[in-house]
């Protein structure tokens, strides 16, 4: 009888009982959140995206890279949303948001940007924090400099904005590509980008413990590129993408005049964007908290709950909840 009244004590205790994860989040906390998966239309274009968190709490976008989705913040989301709204969308031709023939929409960064500013709109989001990363950089910064005031803070993970950041020798060939854009030798040279085992090696490049990566990541982004015409969407992006480094300077003058709060947490081991693309950010910004984590080009898939925890310390700072 002693005994079944001292186990029923500790398992009362145990129920009562919340496991920390880290200064302010707890298990039971995270087990309670529930994201949403849900589709808006923007023009005539079905954009995903996935939500969690109240409505009335400050606002997150999560804009991803490339050759992913919103679901590389699969396990940021539910982190950050018992006490953030926090909104992650694909933009078209990837993910699950529409993907349209070339002829019929123009995959360039100045028109991500339009739709997911004109998704934001939809989905109510006035003012937010922004979590840029690779592409989501180009899309985020647009977003920024045409409404400043939108933006309460940002948060930059191997997201570029510094010529520093693309003097290496991945971005070669796909310079090689903006200086002859009608080359089909030059365009044909970077379709080893979009296989599996690229999409791998972005995963799993510079990371200390491969054996923390889910193989899952990869195979879900691989899955979506093979889709039919999407290798052509891609190649026009890196296109693209040349359109980028002549915004810089202006982006450089949106962080200097309008001083957002910053969080740099970058994988230094990225060889894509590689930590000299981070350093230069000191220069601009006043209002800077800096970390180069031992992580790879995803560094949320290796040290998704340390980057959780400076974003939960850092927006309770300088993002006013309601």
């Amino acid at each position: 009888m002693i005994r079944t009244t001292k186990w029923n004590l500790v398992l009362a205790l145990l129920a009562t009982t919340t496991v920390i994860l880290g200064p302010t989040r707890s298990v039971s906390a995270q087990q309670s959140v529930k994201v949403f998966h849900k589709t808006v239309k923007v023009g005539d274009l079905d954009i995903f995206y996935r939500e969690a968190g109240p409505k009335d709490t400050p606002a997150i976008l999560l804009l991803h890279g490339f050759p992913t989705s919103s679901q590389m913040f699969r396990n940021l989301i539910p982190a950050l949303a018992d006490k953030y709204r926090v909104v992650a969308p694909d933009y078209p031709g990837y993910g699950h948001s529409s993907m349209p023939s070339r002829d019929k929409f123009a995959y360039t960064f100045d028109n991500l940007a339009k739709v997911i500013d004109e998704f934001t709109e939809k989905v109510g989001l006035t003012k937010f924090a922004l979590y840029v990363q690779d592409y989501g950089a180009p899309v985020g910064y647009r977003l920024a400099v045409q409404n400043p005031e939108r933006i309460t803070a940002i948060v930059v993970q191997n997201g570029n904005a510094y010529v520093e950041g693309l003097d290496n020798d991945f971005w070669k060939p796909i310079k090689a590509y903006w200086q002859e854009p009608n080359s089909k030798e030059k365009r044909d040279a970077l379709r080893v980008a979009l296989t599996y085992e690229t999409t791998k090696w972005q995963y799993t490049h510079g990371v200390k413990n491969p054996e923390l990566v889910s193989p899952d990541g990869a195979a879900h982004d691989q899955f979506l590129l093979d889709r039919k015409g999407n290798d052509e969407i891609q190649l026009d992006l890196l296109l693209s993408y040349g359109s980028n480094p002549p915004l810089y300077p202006k982006w450089q003058e949106y962080f200097r005049t309008h001083q957002p709060p910053m969080l740099i947490a970058w994988g230094k081991n990225d060889q894509i964007f590689p930590g000299a693309g981070a350093e230069p950010y000191r220069r601009d910004l006043k209002t800077l908290e800096f970390h180069l984590l031992d992580a790879g080009h995803f560094a949320l898939e290796t040290n998704g709950d340390e980057i959780a925890q400076l974003m939960r310390e850092f927006l309770g700072k300088h993002v006013t909840t309601k």
